[in-house]
């Protein structure tokens, strides 16, 4: 889309430059959990106008709507080298055609100037077209700090990039001990902040944070202002707006170590790879479930329609392709330990339900249950467990053991009763046969038969992944323990998931005689592997390898000895 850049206003300046490369739109309120994905049909930049078209099957539109308003978040792609760029606009007129039931037309009126008022009406500034300066937060004093980037900033304050799974410790009206702002040149900006407002922020695993300056010195406040006046001229500057023959600000010319990092980051960017269909599925329901935590800490809000839409999406992939989804959920490796289990323990108990009965109407609420029973975890986040990566003494063991009560009362709080067979799973995933565990130290004949399929699911993905300075164990290993527990784990349950996923699953690293290492990407009917993906010659351990096989050519690779902790060989699944 051309766009006539002899029309000098600032908004049509940015607009051209996130247009002309690969972009995202996305429709938000601070009210509503979902975002809406939105495309730019027409832009008028005389007119300072641009109609997006949105696909909307919901009710009403009323929540993303504020006196004829709407918000959206323009975020562009990285290519090569280029530095990433994420606009927000909020509040702009919208004028709103539905064309058909499900497809709507809204005409925005854009502002003139990149620059706008915040709440107490300070000028607030947009970082963009390159501007960078990154942010570290102290959550709790001395012992959480989280990083993230600048992009906005006024005398009253500022809105950053976090990180969504970093979000997760953050509460809105929470009284940050220590905001410092890192401009690109080594210059730093600390004070006080208490968090004003949380929203997922653009469709790729963000949060954006609005933060209050507090308890500032004059000293500070007249430091403020000059930092707010520099990021002025260097926004005017970057948008054509600013032509004093003045160089540019000194604040945004990145020193070596900023240079550094940015490479660093630039680097991550370039080795990502595509991601398959079901990939991107997976890793949408891991995001999907760290917003529907935000907005039951931060809204008197329960998004159950995010909850079933996750669900559904893993009974669809679960029917479309089994073997795929489970490779798929080898990729979760990076997302945080409660996500993760939580989707790769409902994916596997939807494959076994399904295998017994593909039309049983109970198995979307077992697997809803399944998706929120590890959420109570990341709500128990305080200053006597600032993280749920640390390493866990006894006293945070004992803290963690809560998140069974921790969820359920927070989902009373927000009015939202689960059906019975989800209910069932959120209080009684964590109880064994034996009556050892917990909340309620349930035993054998009081527990249901999905609950005892659970807790073997359960402890096999617990005992296969790192947790807590413990190694992984192998799945025969971990088997050969589950089977050593009859008086806590059901026997047959452990045959029914040893033949369901065999004795190599797919999404292990399998070793070969001659010294490669690969990824196990499909079995045959025997579970053994008939489809590999090579990523290590142990003879050149610094050099990686991606090539797939097939069972007719294993004789390059030698014979299979068995599978392999991938941390043991520096060995991790690319994830774009």
């Amino acid at each position: 889309m051309l766009i006539d850049t002899t029309i000098h206003n600032t908004t049509s300046q940015i607009m051209k430059s996130l247009f002309d490369k690969d972009h995202t739109i996305t429709i938000f309120s601070k009210e509503a959990a979902q975002s809406i994905a939105a495309t730019a049909i027409k832009v008028e930049p005389d007119n300072r106008k641009i109609t997006l078209e949105i696909k909307y099957a919901g009710l009403s539109l009323s929540p993303y709507l504020n006196n004829d308003t709407i918000s959206f978040d323009i975020e562009a792609s990285r290519h090569g080298y280029d530095a990433e760029e994420i606009y927000n606009i909020e509040h702009v007129p919208a004028h709103i055609i539905q064309i058909d039931p499900d497809t709507y037309h809204l005409t925005c009126q854009l502002p003139h100037s990149i620059f706008s008022s915040d709440n107490r009406g300070a000028l607030r500034v947009p970082f963009v077209l390159g501007m960078q300066a990154r942010v570290y937060l102290e959550v709790f004093a001395h012992e959480l700090n989280i990083e993230g980037k600048v992009r906005n900033l006024s005398v009253g304050g500022c809105m950053v990039d976090v990180r969504l799974e970093d979000s997760i410790a953050l509460s809105v009206d929470q009284i940050l001990p220590g905001v410092t702002l890192k401009f690109p040149n080594g210059e730093a900006f600390n004070t006080q902040g208490r968090i004003r407002h949380m929203r997922p922020f653009g469709n790729h695993g963000h949060a954006a944070v609005g933060i209050e300056f507090i308890d500032m010195s004059p000293t500070s406040t007249e430091t403020l202002f000059h930092y707010v006046a520099e990021a002025e001229f260097e926004a005017a500057l970057r948008s054509g707006t600013q032509h004093n023959a003045r160089a540019r600000s000194k604040l945004f010319i990145a020193d070596a170590k900023e240079k550094k990092m940015q490479r660093q980051e630039e680097h991550d960017q370039v080795v990502s790879t595509q991601h398959t269909p079901l990939l991107r599925g997976v890793l949408e329901i891991a995001q999907q479930l760290q917003i529907m935590l935000m907005f039951m800490k931060n809204k008197h809000l329960f998004p159950a329609e995010i909850l079933y839409e996750c669900a559904d999406s893993i009974l669809y992939m679960v029917n479309h392709d089994r073997k795929a989804l489970q490779y798929a959920l080898t990729y979760l490796h990076d997302e945080p330990e409660w996500v993760r289990h939580a989707i790769q323990v409902g994916s596997q108990l939807a494959m076994m339900l399904i295998s017994r009965d593909p039309y049983a109407y109970k198995t979307r609420e077992a697997v809803a249950g399944a998706l929120l029973h590890t959420m109570g975890k990341p709500l128990l986040i305080s200053e006597q467990l600032p993280s749920l990566k640390i390493h866990m003494s006894p006293s945070h063991a004992e803290i963690l053991k809560q998140h069974v009560d921790a969820l359920s009362k927070k989902l009373s709080a927000l009015d939202w009763t689960p059906s019975p067979k989800c209910s069932d799973i959120i209080l009684n995933a964590n109880e064994r046969l034996d009556g050892s565990g917990y909340p309620k130290g349930i035993q054998a004949e009081a527990l249901s038969e999905i609950v005892r399929l659970m807790s073997v699911i359960k402890i096999i993905n617990k005992l296969t992944h790192e947790r807590n300075g413990q190694h992984p164990q192998q799945p025969l290993d971990a088997y050969r323990w589950v089977n050593s527990r009859p008086e806590t784990y059901e026997k047959s349950l452990l045959v029914e998931y040893i033949q369901h996923f065999g004795l190599y699953p797919i999404g292990s690293l399998a070793r070969f005689s001659n010294g490669f290492l690969a990824w196990i990407v499909d079995v045959d009917a025997k579970g053994m592997p008939c489809k590999v993906d090579v990523v290590k010659n142990l003879a050149f351990k610094d050099t990686s390898i991606d090539t797939v096989l097939f069972s007719n050519d294993f004789n390059q690779i030698g014979r299979l000895e068995g599978t392999v902790n991938p941390s043991d060989y520096n060995v991790s699944m690319k994830k774009a």
